[in-house]
């Protein structure tokens, strides 16, 4: 048995009261925030709704089990390509990755390349537009670009260890 908290709705509701109030007391004050806040939303409705729709896409036509697939047969550059693009694509909450990767690794996929998917996984599609709309789409690029290549190093460093069996 849980009860349902209503914390979240009784918080919205203050902020509404609260920016009623202040409203008809202080109009000067309410009106430059709900404004500031509509322009935010028009300028990033469009590139959600582009990024929602490649993510229905992906999430439609890519399974975990397609991954696993195509992971087992491949291998070199196409075997890293495939932890960059699975774990930038993959969504969920990770611990339901986790049974995915274990079996993966019983069938022989290595350390290097579990850690380079998991790094990858911090690269998140639906939130590109927000941090290209307040940091600028040049450090988004170098941002993504320098995770990416650190990801691999990452694998790489994890292969190692797993060699030497630390792992």
């Amino acid at each position: 048995m849980s009860e349902k908290s209503y914390t979240s709705w009784y918080f919205l509701f203050s902020v509404v009261i609260i920016y009623i109030i202040t409203g008809v007391l202080a109009p000067s004050v309410v009106i430059p925030s709900l404004s500031f806040s509509l322009n935010i939303i028009i300028n990033i409705i469009p590139v959600f709704a582009l990024v929602f729709a490649v993510m229905a896409l992906f999430n439609y036509f890519v399974s975990p089990k397609a991954i696993s697939k195509y992971i087992g047969r491949s291998s070199g550059v196409k075997r890293w390509l495939i932890a960059i693009a699975g774990g930038i694509a993959s969504t969920g909450p990770i611990y339901m990755w986790y049974p995915l990767l274990k079996d993966l690794k019983t069938k022989g996929v290595s350390y290097g390349f579990i850690a380079a998917f998991l790094y990858n996984r911090a690269i998140k599609i639906p939130l590109i537009p927000i941090l290209v709309f307040y940091f600028g789409l040049k450090y988004v690029i170098i941002l993504t670009i320098v995770m990416i290549v650190v990801s691999i190093f990452q694998g790489f460093l994890f292969e190692r260890i797993e060699k030497v069996g630390f792992v």
